[in-house]
């Protein structure tokens, strides 16, 4: 019989276990937390999700969760992870630190190297998860504490008169400005649930090449800034944009993270 990779912490009974790790989205219709239905919030399910009661099949947490709570003998989970990206975005590089809780788990010792075997098995292509270890609850405050800037790469889309050419020739003579001071008043899509606020942030723009599909651009930006609204300019609720500076009308048609600048946190 295998043994642990790591070593179990002692955990009271029914307290939760806690395993940290690291996961890779390389898909983009895979939220991280479940998407519940806005309509029916979940309960039961409705027309509007096909009785699902959420808006995906799955969810990072879900494929996790599939796996780690039957092993650990848990009813359930709590997934915490260091920020989020959109359903949309991919999650690439070293992949985003999560920790994952197992709730009143009846067995403390599981093989976690298997697990995450098991874990990417039924994932492949879609998700994988990285050096899944225990941890303490401590680590969820600081795991969902961290501010750490983060490199990201975007294709821009524009109206289809827009010569790529001249764009890719603006973007190369906008890598000599270094650093962005950015205004972001909340962005429209968030509104809702987030307070109508102006932030201020830091970007700067690192590279910007012409592929096969459209014009790419790489960014290197802090913690909390919204990158789709940076490149539209949300209708001038961020100052300076990405248009603005193009001159041009222009949107983020795919987005993905490719770190997350943690060394040492």
């Amino acid at each position: 019989m295998s043994t642990p990779s790591t070593p179990t912490p002692r955990f009271p009974e029914a307290k939760s276990i806690f395993v940290e790790g690291r996961y890779r989205k390389l898909v983009r219709d895979l939220p991280q937390t479940v998407f519940f239905c806005p309509k029916c919030k979940g309960r039961g399910g409705c027309e509007y999700c096909d009785g699902l009661g959420k808006l995906t099949k799955d969810s990072v947490q879900e494929l996790i969760g599939r796996v780690a709570n039957p092993r650990f003998k848990a009813r359930r989970n709590k997934f915490h992870g260091a920020g989020r990206e959109d359903m949309d975005v991919r999650m690439l590089g070293r992949g985003r630190p999560f920790v994952l809780e197992l709730l009143k788990s009846k067995r403390h010792e599981v093989d976690l190297e298997e697990m995450a075997s098991e874990i990417n098995r039924r994932a492949e292509n879609r998700m994988e998860v990285l050096g899944l270890k225990y941890c303490q609850n401590s680590r969820v405050a600081e795991i969902k504490e961290r501010h750490c800037s983060k490199e990201y790469r975007a294709r821009l889309d524009f109206p289809a008169e827009t010569s790529l050419e001249e764009m890719e020739k603006k973007l190369q003579s906008l890598l000599v400005l270094g650093r962005l001071e950015l205004q972001q008043r909340t962005p429209q899509r968030v509104a809702h649930r987030r307070g109508d606020l102006v932030r201020e942030r830091g970007l700067e723009i690192t590279a910007a090449d012409q592929e096969a599909d459209g014009l790419w651009v790489s960014l290197r930006a802090d913690h909390g800034t919204y990158i789709k609204e940076f490149i539209s300019s949300d209708d001038g609720r961020t100052v300076p944009s990405l248009a603005q500076l193009l001159e041009t009308a222009c949107t983020c048609g795919l987005l993905d993270v490719l770190e997350i600048l943690d060394e040492g946190v």
